[in-house]
């Protein structure tokens, strides 16, 4: 593909940062479109758990025509063929003779975009492959995994004016989007610290191997199913945050990440490595194979980040050891905070003194103009209603071939905390400074109206 020019690229930028006046409408279980005329022609690279996800929420718009499917697994290609087939669109190209046959995909001329779901190791490669190709890209989490790959990105966004969206749901969940437009409207005040993180025992998904009972298999790699083919190969060779941008995500959209704002240090440590260890001996006994292994990673790794703007964020994965699911988030400002855990709300000269409220009230109060408008039809869409949003949000991106919400930028800044964490655990401590991969641009990048702009 012809490289765009300059010209091009400052002028698509600048349609995407004036946004839209208002949302557009969608179809989702029989909700209206606006442009119904205006079909995106959609493929799927990767059509497992995750991809199958994004495919059955396509399978209920009418502005979408799926053109072609790979995956390297035959079954999973059936499965996803039989679903299309039942909902009434018409059989699409279906590629995997080999791991690198979605490029013979991304040569399809009735491809507009592609929505990438498959192992990690993959991701940014496919994205770099397909903005190459002119197609819009939509990414799974995370987008990354080394510093090479995050500059990748963006310098491929840049050269070919082609788009890339982290497709980071959790900036749609309702909570999320209800603190977001606290924060918009100046509730806590100036804003000083957030935590967030990915707090999710994970052992039955990194271990398992399909016959055993969930919760009780051992085998990874060769041996295991789904995730744990792949995903626990990371957990024994890196000692890092591997999954930060359902955490950071959120915080980074209401600290105007890449838009007034950046990320500029951080530091990351990390525990010992027990639990998965622990959790082979408990279920496959001491003397199985894979007691032997020697996990790098930390049960616990905390980092800290500082940003420009004088905030500071506390990033956690915990994923190896028993625990419930939370993702930990507190947004703090001067007027007030709230914190996800225990559900409670605190606001300065509202509240009683030195007293929790509940935050229900309060997100009730605030809750964002996407979830009113669109909640009933999001409710069955996965994740609580986020997979909606998400996709909606890629759909009506690509149609108009502008900047997502979630950009080449963001994809990058977000994923690097992953090497640099690594980098940082490594060297005791010690800080590491975050690219610019706005490359100054952030001083000037106006902040993404999540009120009026977002899909």
């Amino acid at each position: 593909m012809k490289p765009t020019t300059r010209r091009d690229f400052i002028r698509k930028t600048a349609i995407a940062g004036a946004g839209l006046s208002m949302l557009p409408d969608v179809t989702f279980s029989g909700v209206p479109l606006l442009n119904t005329e205006k079909k995106l022609r959609l493929a799927f690279i990767g059509v497992g758990l995750r991809g199958t996800n994004h495919l059955n929420n396509a399978l209920h718009r009418k502005d979408i025509e799926i053109t072609a499917i790979c995956d390297i697994d035959p079954k999973r290609i059936d499965i996803a063929l039989e679903k299309i087939s039942k909902a009434g669109f018409k059989k699409p190209q279906t590629f995997g003779k080999n791991d690198y046959d979605y490029r013979n995909l991304l040569e399809l001329k009735n491809v507009d975009a592609v929505i990438i779901a498959t192992p990690w190791l993959w991701h940014t490669r496919m994205a770099v492959d397909a903005m190459k190709a002119g197609k819009y890209a939509g990414v799974e989490v995370s987008a990354a995994n080394t510093m090479e790959e995050c500059w990748d990105l963006v310098n491929t966004h840049e050269q070919t004016g082609s788009h890339v969206m982290i497709l980071e749901n959790v900036n749609y969940r309702r909570d999320v989007l209800a603190v977001l437009n606290m924060v918009k409207q100046n509730v806590f005040g100036e804003l000083v610290h957030f935590r967030c993180g990915y707090q999710h025992d994970l052992r039955g998904v990194k271990l398992n191997d399909g016959k055993t009972p969930y919760g009780k298999g051992v085998e990874f790699g060769e041996k295991g199913i789904s995730e744990s083919k792949w995903r626990t190969k990371h957990s024994v060779l890196r000692n890092a945050d591997t999954y930060p941008t359902h955490g950071i995500g959120p915080i980074a959209a209401m600290c105007n990440i890449n838009r007034g704002n950046r990320f500029t240090s951080l530091t990351s440590s990390a525990t010992k490595a027990i639990g998965l260890h622990n959790y082979i001996v408990e279920h496959g006994g001491e003397h199985h194979p894979n007691a032997k292994v020697k996990f790098k990673q930390g049960d616990v790794i905390t980092t800290t980040i500082e940003t420009a703007n004088g905030e500071t964020i506390i990033v956690t994965h915990d994923c190896n050891l028993p625990r419930p699911y939370s993702l930990g988030f507190r947004v703090q400002g001067a007027n007030g905070l709230w914190e996800v855990d225990g559900n409670r709300m605190y606001i300065e000269g509202q509240s009683k003194p030195h007293r929790w409220d509940n935050a229900d009230s309060w997100l009730k109060k605030y809750d964002h103009p996407l979830w009113q408008k669109y909640g009933e039809y999001a409710a069955n869409s996965g994740h609580g209603g986020m997979d909606f949003f998400v996709l909606n949000a890629f759909v009506e991106s690509a149609k108009q071939n502008i900047a997502p919400p979630l950009d080449a930028y963001d994809a990058a800044a977000w994923s690097a905390i992953t090497p640099l964490s690594e980098l940082s655990i490594e060297n005791n401590g010690e800080p590491q400074n975050f690219p610019d991969f706005t490359r100054g641009l952030w001083i000037k990048r106006k902040p993404y109206n999540w009120i009026k702009d977002t899909y």
